[in-house]
């Protein structure tokens, strides 16, 4: 006997998007979920209760069999079966350690959304982000150099910064605020790929290196402590760049004198990020031990390309807590105003 469901199907479609998502399942398969609930969410529970009934549902654009089915037992009140196999392959805990820490983050401060290279609208990554218990979330769309993420140019930011108001607005009275970020380019002599005037503007910035990985150490350290010493610089994002897993393959972190980047992050008052990601785990466990021992501070990042993916948090917990580190030195554990103050003092 199916157990009984009252949840909608709305939520019923979004529930098996995120935990498709969380499981890093292809996009292809999040999108036709994703799809169909955008196509019933202006419709009222009666339109789609009788679009059920008369066999017209699968009409509707982005309703196919699979997403038709799971919508059909959510008028019925029964839990889709297709719902019910996630939540128990994919919906428990994703690892042994880290939930203590991950209680205590506020937000999020590294994640991407369809104007760049993730794969949903700001307004779906801002309502996950609320559903997971975030007080705020920063928006961090590439920057123009990385053009095969879509990296916004200045005009496109700007735009991004108004629609960011208004969501905002539309979020009034939910305790939640998204933030304007960005995830800037380190350019090859260290400057920023985007313009001061620009920076300016934003919440919170995550500079990160992108392009010619293999430079040699020395260029590349140079390269990293111009980033951290340009005043807007909050954040140094996936400081290797390396891949240790994933369907990209494999890639080994860039070479640099550590202990004089973190040196420089912690005289320039730079967090150093803990990108949660399970194909970047970066810094490395060694280098993450120095940064803690050389007093920076951190910020545990999902870097996020979908929804599914901001629960992507509890990774870089698991390794923050096995560290040691203190959580008053996780900038993301900290309130709003605490966090804003830091990042533009």
């Amino acid at each position: 006997m199916s157990e009984a469901y009252d949840g909608g199907a709305v939520a019923a479609l979004r529930r098996i998007a995120f935990l498709l998502e969380r499981a890093r399942e292809d996009t292809y398969k999040v999108k036709a979920f994703r799809g169909a609930a955008a196509a019933i969410l202006p419709m009222s529970d009666d339109e789609v209760a009788a679009a059920v009934a008369d066999g017209t549902i699968t009409k509707l654009p982005g309703v196919g069999a699979s997403s038709a089915k799971v919508i059909a037992d959510a008028v019925a009140g029964v839990v889709p079966e297709r719902l019910a196999k996630l939540e128990a392959e994919h919906g428990g805990p994703l690892t042994t350690g880290g939930a203590d820490l991950r209680a205590r983050l506020r937000g999020d401060l590294h994640s991407h959304s369809d104007w760049s290279d993730g794969g949903s609208p700001i307004e779906e990554m801002a309502f996950t982000a609320i559903e997971l218990g975030h007080d705020y979330q920063v928006l961090t769309d590439h920057s123009p150099r990385l053009k095969v993420a879509r990296g916004l140019s200045a005009e496109r930011l700007a735009r991004q910064l108004d629609v960011v108001d208004a969501v905002n607005d539309h979020l009034s009275g939910t305790g939640f605020t998204l933030l304007k970020g960005i995830e800037v380019d380190i350019l090859d002599d260290g400057g920023l790929d985007q313009t001061d005037e620009l920076l300016a503007r934003l919440d919170v910035r995550v500079a990160s290196v992108h392009s010619k990985l293999a430079m040699d150490a020395p260029a590349m350290t140079k390269r990293m402590i111009g980033a951290i010493r340009n005043p807007r610089t909050n954040v140094l994002g996936h400081c290797t760049g390396r891949l240790v897993t994933g369907n990209r393959g494999t890639r080994p972190g860039s070479q640099f004198d550590a202990e004089a980047v973190f040196a420089a992050c912690v005289e320039h008052d730079v967090a150093v990020e803990i990108n949660a990601r399970p194909e970047r785990r970066d810094p490395p466990t060694r280098l993450l031990e120095l940064a803690r021992d050389v007093g920076c501070l951190f910020s545990i990042d999902s870097d996020a390309h979908a929804p599914g993916q901001l629960d992507f948090l509890v990774y870089g917990c698991e390794r923050a807590e096995a560290a040691g580190i203190d959580p008053d030195r996780i900038v993301n554990t900290w309130p709003q105003e605490r966090l804003l103050s830091w990042a533009n003092g």
